[in-house]
């Protein structure tokens, strides 16, 4: 569930917080989404002045966040960079917030896109995952960069990536092809 303060537009980062595994990752900002996250980013904010001025801008921040940032719930950063069209009642305490959409919903519209390009494999949301491991390793990035992107802590989880290029063991192609 991506904030409005995860996308990082000075340094082209997405900060990933609690992504597989729990982690929290950095990886690249691809300056083809950069103008629309910054629409979604005005859009969100617009969203929230109107939540605000309704008297329900406030937005679900875990339990220990919440303590430690009071007034963080209400803050435009802290706001979901995907939110639900309506607010609603949170299920455990009743207060009424936007909550971020659905994963559901995210899975249904890659669905619907996947259909419309004409795509006939399986495509998940994990699949982007994998399609830019192989992408930055087919472009010839070094295992510990991406290794790093992906955020993994052992360079045998990342080394998998190679045998899908069908170059061997270390993704490298001897001199004589």
């Amino acid at each position: 569930m991506l904030r409005i303060k995860d996308i990082d537009f000075g340094m082209n980062e997405i900060i990933v917080r609690s992504g597989k595994g729990g982690k929290d990752r950095r990886t690249l900002l691809p300056q083809s989404l950069r103008s629309g996250l910054e629409q979604q980013v005005e859009y969100v904010k617009r969203l929230h002045a109107t939540d605000l001025a309704e008297g329900y801008g406030e937005v679900y921040l875990p339990e220990a966040l919440a303590r430690k940032y009071p007034g963080a719930a209400h803050e435009t950063g802290w706001q979901f960079l995907f939110p639900n069209r309506a607010p609603s009642p949170d299920p455990v305490t009743g207060v009424i917030r936007r909550h971020h959409v659905h994963p559901s919903w995210i899975r249904k519209n890659i669905k619907r896109a996947k259909t419309e390009v004409g795509i006939h494999k399986q495509v998940t949301c994990h699949t982007f995952r994998h399609s830019f491991a192989t992408r930055l390793l087919e472009n010839g990035y070094d295992l510990r960069t991406i290794q790093e992107l992906l955020g993994h802590s052992d360079i045998k989880t990342t080394e998998i990536y190679t045998h899908v290029l069908n170059k061997g063991g270390r993704g490298v192609t001897g001199p004589l092809g």
